[in-house]
């Protein structure tokens, strides 16, 4: 895409507020690329722990985040995630991982590294939905479009729950939800909406409610009407 045609769209917000979602949603209705940042520590967090790298040496980590050979698509259609040739679209997702990826998010060397990756990601695309934990005030702070889409404690924890088929118990929602959520928010503030960022609360919203919210936002910004760029029916990009 053209410069004049570069549309960056950042949301972030807490766990189980929809992001993930909706943002891909939002990106496969628009034909812009979409990029889950959150999915990119996973990864990372997957390649420590088969490393058998102890999540509590701050350099080792880094050193591991560094040297992972992470492979994240862009394309909304068809998320897939690959450490080397293993596929961990869906091991990521394990609640292992889920209970460890704040050490490696919060972990401000390798957070650094994964940040430098992202803004190469988007930088690349030109037209995406990026969503995250502080991709409106540290990764893109010069987006476009800047969204925080937040909801309830009790909303999040019933969203999480019916993601992950009502397997879990209470406790543990309550640990990959509020207690992940108190965590990283001592590397990145995604409770509270920074200047110019819009504040999109979902918890009495439906999915498609919360979709054409987000959509409607990004209609108010772009000056004129969305093109779909010509590349990129199979996108995809390399740390």
């Amino acid at each position: 895409m053209s410069q004049e045609q570069r549309l960056i769209i950042a949301v972030d917000g807490p766990s189980g507020s929809g992001k993930s979602s909706v943002c891909r949603a939002v990106a496969r209705q628009l034909g812009a690329a979409y990029l889950d940042t959150g999915a990119m520590y996973r990864a990372a967090t997957w390649y420590c722990l088969a490393q058998g790298v102890d999540l509590d040496d701050e350099q080792a980590v880094a050193v591991a985040v560094e040297e992972v050979p992470l492979t994240i698509s862009t394309d909304p259609e068809h998320q897939v995630i690959t450490v080397g040739q293993s596929d961990v679209t869906a091991a990521i997702r394990e609640t292992r991982i889920s209970e460890r990826v704040s050490e490696i998010a919060t972990n401000r060397p390798a957070r650094a590294l994964l940040i430098a990756a992202q803004r190469r990601i988007i930088d690349d695309a030109g037209f995406i939905v990026a969503e995250g934990r502080d991709i409106t005030t540290v990764v893109a702070p010069d987006a476009q479009v800047r969204v925080l889409l937040t909801a309830s404690a009790e909303a999040r924890l019933r969203r999480r729950g019916l993601q992950l088929g009502g397997a879990e118990t209470a406790e543990a929602l309550r640990r990959q939800v509020i207690d992940r959520d108190t965590r990283d928010s001592t590397a990145s503030n995604f409770t509270e909406a920074a200047d110019g960022v819009a504040v999109l609360d979902s918890s009495d919203l439906t999915f498609q409610e919360t979709i054409d919210a987000l959509i409607q936002r990004v209609e108010q910004v772009s000056d004129e009407p969305l093109s779909i760029p010509s590349a990129g029916a199979s996108r995809g990009e390399s740390r």
